[in-house]
């Protein structure tokens, strides 16, 4: 991947109304997936998850548990420190999709319900994420900074 690439994965911009929904998104996703993953936090694990997975019609279920889970658990932890925050972003908004439809959608809206209200809170931030980037206090805000900085001494480098 080249640097014109990877800073245009990365961009972001240097405002801090992101930080917010970086933090509580991601605290919600690494505890939802520790919940699929690990059976932390009054989950099932991957055992117990991939089983029920199985019975809606997700199958196999203990690959779905282990890549929801996974999605949820590590995606949370980039996006909490704002590490790919684009890319990360993408595959949660997919995972709160698969969610919506696969899981909650026939309860109606509201969780008292089963229903898909919290998934989509969570598809919304994710799709704010992916047009947003991580913001100020991020680490794809000092990596575009120095991929930025490295750039420039290139071309000041090549036309000398």
């Amino acid at each position: 991947m080249n640097t014109s690439t990877l800073l245009n994965v990365l961009k972001t911009d240097d405002q801090l109304s992101v930080l917010p929904l970086r933090v509580v998104a991601g605290i919600l996703f690494i505890a939802h997936g520790a919940q699929k993953l690990f059976a932390w936090f009054g989950g099932y694990g991957l055992e117990g998850t991939g089983q029920w997975m199985e019975s809606i019609g997700l199958a196999p279920g203990y690959l779905m548990a282990l890549m929801a889970g996974s999605a949820e658990f590590f995606g949370g932890i980039f996006l909490l420190v704002g590490l790919l925050t684009r890319p990360t972003a993408v595959a949660l908004a997919f995972t709160m999709l698969v969610a919506i439809f696969a899981v909650h959608f026939q309860n109606g809206l509201f969780m008292s319900n089963n229903g898909y209200e919290f998934a989509l809170s969570l598809f919304a931030i994710s799709v704010a994420l992916i047009f947003q980037g991580g913001g100020k206090f991020s680490f794809d805000r000092v990596l575009t900074s120095k991929l930025a900085s490295q750039g420039k001494a290139q071309l000041q480098t090549a036309s000398n």
